[in-house]
């Protein structure tokens, strides 16, 4: 059974370094989502955090002459926080797995499983790659040049790695995942995703190493301290320490399991193999859904720090502005599919739809109730068939953008629904030519002049509750410019599938023409 709450997290992210567009981009899909469903009327949590253990940050630390809390608490406190700050993300935990309330419940459903016969004694040896902190199997593995082997992701050497670990049964839960993955179909996005989940599993499942004896960053082993926890066993456990589990059961009843876990495809065995079967070992119920983004190249290559490609969203906001960003990547990219980013083509986009299309519309019809009305809101006569379509477009637009951003998690298509009204509005604007009408002073011209800039008017305060989600300081900016503030309430309090409701904005609130949403880009800085 569903939870009362719409659950949704991020991947909580290896600290190892400061942030880039990666890992902001899938932060802002899930604040847009989440914010979404908030303005649905829905009780909401939306969960992000770091990954603090595992050798890879105990080795960072000792490159950079500190301990790892202080390497864990410098990049958390310095980088990680301020960044989501910046972004506008409006998460309603931070979790790290270096705090006593995550490690400790960590412990205890370790312990579980060990006492339920899940987890035994053994010995492995294998290839493992540092920067996945994960064992290898050969068909992820790929050659240089000289022959040596390397990781597929990071393209680095791996260790050939040879210990004693405790192992959990996965491989007996292949068939219980793939009796699970057929009876829900929508598990696993998008589809590419879930067919290679499909294939993996139906391969066979090897045990899973839970532990690690080489080196101690880690969360120790509660019956063999000599050990410490599979950091990758440790981090998925953040989505139900987070929410309670082993501590407040109420607050885990209610929230817990995640509507949405949003990962990178890169881990997504992690999350749809390793941690269904985790929470099916220890009786708990399955997540409702695991939807992998894909990455962002930049010259052919994924985004990242050890490919000398990552870029920093700061880069861009202090440019684009942080809207625009957030808007940006979800429009431009196809959630669950790779996307090439490049400044060329976010400043084309800035331009044509963000300042051209949706920017200057705003303006327009502000100007125009200024001039002819006073800047008072006048009242719409007669609607004609021109008025109509609009309403009807407004109506097609909110039902289309609440199904594709609410329901499937397609950010591109809800985002064009709205962008298209937007056009539509300003093709009204153009066939109507209010500021023609403007010179008709009999009755008649001044009713219908009234008429085409309520249209207007009220086309954009839907726009502005549309696009909240994703740009929530333009449009509130847009909103009490409309007047809307004063007239209706708080934007956040709107509900977007009443969004398209004709006739929301009374006649006489006050629009006033404030600055422009997305002022014109000055030259790329150097």
């Amino acid at each position: 059974m569903p939870s009362p709450t719409y659950y949704v997290s991020t991947p909580i992210y290896y600290v190892n370094d400061a942030p880039h567009l990666g890992h902001a981009y899938t932060t802002v899909a899930g604040d847009v989502l989440t914010r979404w469903h908030r303005q649905r009327g829905e009780k909401v949590w939306y969960l992000t955090g770091t990954d603090e253990h595992g050798q890879k940050i105990m080795r960072t630390a000792e490159a950079n002459g500190v301990t790892p809390q202080q390497w864990c608490d410098k990049l958390v406190g310095e980088a990680w926080q301020p960044l989501w700050e910046h972004l506008n993300i409006a998460n309603d935990d931070f979790i790290r797995t270096t705090e006593k309330r995550h490690t400790d419940r960590v412990q205890e459903f370790v312990q579980d499983l060990y006492d339920k016969g899940e987890i035994y004694k053994g010995g492995y040896e294998g290839p493992y790659c540092v920067g996945c902190e994960e064992y290898k199997l050969p068909g992820d593995l790929i050659k240089s040049d000289d022959g040596t082997e390397l990781c597929a992701i990071h393209k680095k050497p791996v260790e050939l790695l040879k210990e004693e670990n405790y192992f959990f049964k996965l491989s007996e839960y292949g068939p219980k995942l793939l009796e699970f993955y057929e009876a829900n179909p929508g598990f696993i996005q998008p589809e590419s995703a879930r067919n290679e989940v499909l294939n993996f599993v139906r391969q066979g499942l090897q045990d899973l190493s839970i532990s690690r004896s080489t080196f101690d960053w880690g969360v120790p082993v509660p019956w063999d301290t000599k050990h410490v926890i599979y950091v990758w066993v440790d981090a998925l456990l953040n989505y139900a320490t987070a929410v309670g589990y082993g501590a407040d059961q109420a607050r885990f009843d209610e929230i817990f399991p995640a509507d949405v876990h949003l990962v990178g495809k890169d881990i997504l065995r992690f999350h749809a193999i390793i941690w269904p079967a985790m929470l099916m070992a220890n009786g708990l119920p399955v997540p409702g859904k695991v939807a992998a983004n894909g990455w962002l190249m930049v010259g052919g290559e994924k985004m990242s720090k050890s490919n000398l490609t990552g870029i920093k969203p700061q880069d861009l906001t202090s440019h684009f502005g942080v809207d625009a960003y957030r808007w940006y990547f979800l429009r431009a990219i196809a959630f669950g599919q790779d996307g090439s980013f490049s400044w060329e083509d976010f400043t084309a986009r800035y331009t044509s739809e963000l300042a051209n299309d949706y920017g200057n519309l705003a303006s327009r019809v502000a100007a125009m109730v200024g001039k002819y009305f006073g800047g008072e809101l006048p009242a719409s006569s007669a609607d004609g068939d021109a008025e109509k379509a609009v309403q009807e477009g407004l109506a097609k637009a909110v039902a289309e953008a609440d199904r594709r951003i609410g329901d499937e998690l397609d950010f591109q298509g809800g985002i064009l629904a709205v962008f298209d009204f937007v056009k539509q509005v300003n093709g009204y604007l153009t066939e109507q030519e209010p500021w023609k009408v403007a010179k008709d002073e009999s009755a008649e011209g001044r009713a219908r002049l009234a008429t085409i800039l309520y249209t207007a008017a009220e086309s954009l305060r839907g726009v502005a509750v549309l696009l909240n989600p994703v740009m929530p300081e333009t449009s509130q900016k847009l909103w009490e410019s409309l007047g809307a503030e004063a007239a209706l309430d708080a934007l956040d309090g709107r509900r977007v599938q009443e969004a398209g409701g004709w006739g929301q904005l009374a006649p006489g609130a006050k629009v006033t023409k404030g600055a422009v949403l997305f002022p014109r880009l000055e030259e790329k800085p150097a």
